[in-house]
């Protein structure tokens, strides 16, 4: 039996201090990052997606005892897409 999920519904069960973040604000706030740096490009683009490396990086290793293995995975491969991504805005600079 599939269940659905309500937007507002928390990710992950906690009371830190992105408890209270509907889920569809945080991914907005990430995909006007992630465009922002492309479309800046350069080394502010490279630094602006350092910076988002970051931060996802930082709440990977907060979350990792609550996530399933498949998710670390998925997790896993989009920091090193990140990573790759704002190394290849550093060297075409």
């Amino acid at each position: 039996m599939r269940t659905t999920r309500s937007s507002r519904q928390q990710l992950i069960a906690g009371d830190g201090p992105l408890a209270k973040v509907p889920p569809v604000a945080a991914f907005a706030l990430v995909i006007g990052l992630f465009l922002l740096a492309v479309l800046v490009r350069g080394v502010l683009g490279g630094v602006l997606l350092c910076v988002l490396a970051a931060a996802v990086g930082a709440m990977l290793a907060a979350t990792w005892r609550a996530l399933t293995p498949p998710a670390r995975t998925g997790r896993v491969l989009i920091l090193g897409a990140l990573i790759a991504i704002a190394i290849s805005m550093f060297v075409a600079s």
